[in-house]
């Protein structure tokens, strides 16, 4: 057994023995609070709300109390080589992860919004935690005790931790979807609308990938439907 199979090995063990519940919500009151190493503490965050097209994907992640990876931090500050080397320390070193993501339909359908909260809960269905910190989104009803902190990101190593592992994801998702679609250089633009985005949806219409509720502004209702 090498020293992540041990870390998450004994991370179970006292979740077995401990009242997590009651653990938990002494940490929201007290961050000082002695018996806060025995909880399973996760962070979550999104990645992609705002562009026109691809999904919103979430991560749930429990990090061990150590190694401390320097480099953990909101993924919006990180270059993009940087968060991919850290994206495969934390997978290495988490207790835990989980990922999730609602696509174009299901957010035409219900809204970023729901969208977003829907695949929360599908990531921290992967992640029994004892406290959930997550970034900004609140309303998602986990088992555990949950808190909401605005940028969380900046804020929380768990939630940092998470925005990297959504971040990169969802990039990669983007970069196989622009060999199917590369004429609106979503290896690039991640599915925001660039000029050079935009541009392409005037010419070419919307992909599949496309959320129709959004482009709407650049292209017309007539291609809505």
């Amino acid at each position: 057994m090498n020293k992540t199979e041990l870390r998450r090995s004994e991370h179970a063990q006292r979740l077995m023995d401990f009242d997590r519940d009651a653990a938990a919500r002494q940490l929201l009151i007290n961050p000082t609070f002695s018996d806060k190493t025995a909880l399973a503490v996760a962070g979550m965050d999104e990645a992609g709300r705002g562009p026109l097209a691809g999904p919103v994907v979430t991560a749930c992640v429990i990090m061990p109390p150590e190694p401390l990876l320097i480099w953990v931090d909101d993924s919006k500050k990180l270059s993009e080589a940087r968060r991919e080397a850290v994206y495969e320390e934390i997978v290495r070193c988490a207790l835990a992860v989980g990922v999730g993501s609602a696509g174009a339909e299901e957010i035409d359908r219900v809204n970023i919004l729901q969208a977003t909260r829907s695949a929360m809960r599908a990531a921290a269905a992967q992640v029994p935690a004892d406290l959930y910190l997550v970034d900004a989104v609140q309303g998602l009803g986990l088992d555990g005790v949950t808190q909401s902190i605005i940028r969380g990101d900046a804020q929380s190593y768990a939630i940092a931790a998470a925005s990297i592992v959504a971040k990169v994801t969802r990039d990669r998702l983007m970069r196989e979807l622009d060999k199917r679609y590369p004429q609106y250089g979503f290896a690039a633009n991640k599915g925001y609308g660039t000029e050079q985005h935009i541009q392409a949806l005037r010419r070419d219409g919307p992909c599949p990938e496309h959320r129709r509720t959004f482009i709407t502004h650049f292209i017309g209702e007539e291609s809505h439907a």
